[in-house]
């Protein structure tokens, strides 16, 4: 049967047309699968076997493909961008990738997300609501609920998986914030990692944020450091160039494999990092200088004209407690418009990003075949700058406001890696323009609208056009699936799949169901427990009781009874200008019994309005339960979740070390975090020789001041070092005392007044014996990375005390 080289095409009986294509065993045969069950069953050898080989008949199982005509796939999404932040959806930031996707395909106009990145992303992934994939809030702040673990079920598997197994080359560029914070080291596992979620390449980093000068670079679960001795690197080009030589490769050794390609940069989330360049490119461009307020009214004016908004929409109030623009001071404006200026900068700058990577798709041959999705943002445009904005972001997440008189210190280098900076808050609401709120509220489409733009040529018939049918970020998966002829499994991996919950959107795609019914008819939201529920064009929302632009350890109201519920008609009332809730009550109490019954149904139970005290919450890391730390040699890029922890407690560090005999030796012995807040134990450089081997203890007060503890050069041979803090006492932030000992004798003792009182940076790491990404010291002892120890280092120990339970309520006002 094998003298034919003709392709023979046959059909194999199924209730969804598996192919075989060519000679059946031959090694060139390809076949599609039903779908039903992946990995699919070993086919059953088609061969002979006798006991001579030249009397039997070789036979190969098929290559496993997808569908004929199955498209390449681009999915795109930036981050905490904010629906009026694009010159595609009217903003005044220029965004020409977006617009040539957008003037190819359709615009659409009303899709939404979770309000905050991590949800967002699985349910991207996934096809699923976000606490039906264990996502209900961010994973550093996960809780032990099914809705809120930060784990993704095996029973809900990414559309990873599923297009991998039907013959995909599949890959995930840019930001992985799906990847458990408690499961995020090098000891794994690795089944929440892109790698194990179904992706076959991952080049990005893992966690909420990271510098784009010195980022947590991974390939695939390796850490890569392309940035060291490289200060023009930036990882929004390192990004594109990584995904294009991907394509490039994969087309050229097989040419007929499809990709899916997930490529979601860090931009613009915080820290603004972009290139100097386009720093220049944009503050030529004066976007800002009219303040917060009337950007707002153009955006809106450029949303009516290019018909983003419907003519009888009407933009929302600005908020109170916001200040605004005419009221600012001087050097108030200067330093917004500093700060919008970068913002900006960083949006185009990504976009240009984007642009190549499309380009290369068209370079390649393949524009005509790839459905190309580009979402602007995970959720709304960020407030977590605060009302001032911050030269750096942990300031925020630290509760530590940073007055602006202060911030001019970074003003000349703002958005370098000297900066991590943020926005002050009434950008965030100028960037969400129409609507009210920002990320974080799930209640109102400032925290969940996002514009999307998709192209498909030869698919998607009504270039150019806008689409205004209600959708959600869960109904991408049932697109791609519509568009590629792939259905659903029904098990992965012997295990029964629970069904996608969003809807395809491909029906939209024909110019005449332009204006057809939305298929997405019911959608809840549901974040830190602001809560909303759509159904049919309504809208019931609860009002935000807390800010996002504040963190406060102040107790939250009651999750049920302390909310009062707003009602929009967004058929008619499309920015939730008008509120119905005094003349309705009828209906809003409809929609309030419809959302409790979607959150049962997808477990959004228990409500839980608490932010603080979750993100100190024990989860089932590496650390739980244990005091005491031991190393040796050296270890590199550990998250926090698996480091010893010393905030808010007493602590000792021992280090027994070895100086060789040839001389002073220099180096970090152990540090976590960097530039922007942590500490470290090291030996200086020196200058010119001078001062080389001298004990340093530097902790570092989120680049807001450095405390340091000095003690004497060391010599060769064996010494042991010892720094020991006592905490003032349970709370945030406290301060103590720390005293530093070589050799048994105390050589320095300093008081702190504050410490850092929540989190480190967490795109820094915890390292022995090196330093990775960005040095803890400023100007004095200042180093370069990786400033490894030339000495030895036997033994490293910590020695944590924390407070028990009993003092900790003791301390309690």
């Amino acid at each position: 049967m094998f003298a034919s080289v003709g392709l023979l095409a046959l059909s194999c009986t199924s209730a969804l047309a598996q192919q075989i294509t060519g000679v059946p065993g031959a090694p060139s045969a390809t076949t599609t699968l039903d779908g039903k069950q992946l990995p699919p069953p070993d086919p059953k050898f088609g061969g002979v076997i006798k006991e001579k080989a030249s009397e039997s008949t070789s036979w190969w199982a098929p290559r496993v493909v997808p569908p004929k005509g199955a498209p390449n796939v681009l999915l795109i999404m930036t981050d905490d961008q904010g629906f009026g932040a694009p010159s595609t959806f009217g903003g005044v930031i220029p965004t020409p990738a977006m617009d040539r996707i957008a003037n190819a395909g359709l615009r659409y106009t009303n899709f939404h997300s979770t309000a905050l990145c991590s949800p967002t992303r699985a349910a991207l992934i996934t096809g699923r609501n976000h606490h039906s994939v264990g996502y209900g809030v961010v994973g550093e702040v996960s809780t032990g609920f099914p809705g809120y673990d930060s784990i993704i079920p095996i029973e809900k598997g990414t559309i990873g998986t599923t297009l991998k197994a039907n013959g995909y080359a599949t890959s995930w560029f840019g930001k992985d914030h799906n990847t458990p914070s408690y499961q995020s080291s090098q000891a794994g596992p690795f089944n929440q990692w892109p790698n194990g979620m179904g992706f076959d390449y991952f080049y990005g980093f893992v966690g909420g944020d990271a510098s784009q000068w010195q980022p947590n670079l991974f390939r695939n679960t390796t850490a890569i450091y392309p940035f060291e001795g490289n200060p023009k690197w930036n990882m929004e080009t390192a990004m594109a160039d990584d995904a294009i030589q991907y394509m490039k490769q994969l087309k050229e050794l097989a040419p007929d494999q499809p990709f899916f390609v997930y490529y979601v940069p860090g931009a613009t989330h915080a820290p603004h990092h972009p290139t100097p360049e386009w720093i220049k490119k944009i503050s030529d461009m004066h976007l800002f200088d009219d303040g917060w307020n009337k950007v707002r009214e153009t955006i809106f004016a450029n949303q009516k004209r290019l018909g983003i908004m419907p003519e009888n929409a009407k933009l929302t109030p600005w908020r109170k407690g916001l200040p605004e623009w005419d009221s600012l001071s001087w050097d108030e404006k200067k330093l917004f418009i500093k700060q919008a200026d970068v913002y900006g900068a960083y949006l185009a700058y990504a976009d240009n990003e984007i642009g190549r990577v499309i380009q290369a798709v068209e370079d390649l041959g393949q524009l005509d075949n790839t459905l190309i999705i580009y979402i602007g943002g995970d959720n709304g445009a960020s407030a977590e700058g605060m009302v001032n904005g911050t030269p750096n972001e942990f300031t925020t997440f630290n509760g530590v406001p940073v007055p602006v008189k202060d911030q001019f210190l970074w003003y000349p280098f703002w958005g370098s890696d000297r900066t991590f900076p943020h926005f002050a808050a009434g950008w965030s609401w100028a960037m969400d323009t129409p609507f009210k709120w920002t990320k974080q509220v799930a209640s109102h489409f400032g925290g969940t609208a996002q514009g999307v733009a998709m192209s498909w040529p030869g698919h998607i018939n009504d270039v150019g056009g806008i689409r205004r049918q209600f959708h959600h970020v869960i109904d991408i998966v049932p697109t791609i699936f519509e568009a590629t002829g792939i259905p659903q499994p029904d098990t992965v991996n012997g295990i029964k799949q629970i069904p996608i919950e969003g809807v395809s959107m491909a029906y939209t795609w024909d110019k005449a169901n332009a204006s057809a019914t939305t298929k997405h008819t019911t959608q809840y939201f549901e974040m830190l427990g602001n809560r909303a529920i759509y159904s049919d064009g309504w809208v019931a929302a609860t009002t935000p009781a807390t800010l996002p632009w504040e963190l406060s350890s102040a107790a939250p109201p009651d999750v049920i009874t302390g909310y009062t519920w707003e009602l929009y008609n967004v058929q008619e009332d499309p920015t939730q200008f008008n509120d119905l809730a005094a003349k309705m009550p009828d209906k809003l109490k409809q929609l309030q019994d419809l959302f409790y019954c979607e959150a049962k149904k997808y477990n959004v139970l228990p409500l839980d309005n608490s932010t603080l005290s979750r993100w100190n919450a024990p989860r089932p890391n590496l650390t739980a339960g244990r005091t005491v730390f031991t190393y040796s040699g050296e270890l590199s890029g550990v998250p926090a979740s698996a480091a010893p922890s010393i905030l808010g407690k007493s602590y000792t560090i021992t280090a027994e070390v070895t100086i060789p005999e040839e001389g002073r030796a220099e180096g970090m012995i152990v540090t976590e975090g960097g530039r922007f807040g942590g500490y470290g134990l090291f030996l200086s450089k020196g200058d010119l020789g001078i001062g080389r081997g001298k004990v340093v203890f530097l902790y570092n007060l989120l680049d807001l001041k450095r405390t340091m503890w000095e003690g004497p050069e060391l010599g060769a041979g064996k010494h042991t070092i010892v720094f020991d803090f006592k905490c003032d006492g349970p709370g945030l932030g406290k301060g103590g005392t720390g005293v530093l000992s070589v050799d048994g004798k105390e050589v320095a003792k300093k008081s702190m007044e504050n410490t850092i009182p929540v989190t480190f940076p967490e795109d820094e790491t915890f390292d022995v014996g090196l330093d990775t990404r960005s040095g803890v010291a400023m100007v004095e002892y200042r180093y370069d990375p990786p400033f490894k120890f030339t000495g030895k280092i036997d033994k490293l120990t910590f020695k944590l005390e924390p407070f028990t339970p009993e003092q900790e309520a003791k301390a309690k006002p």
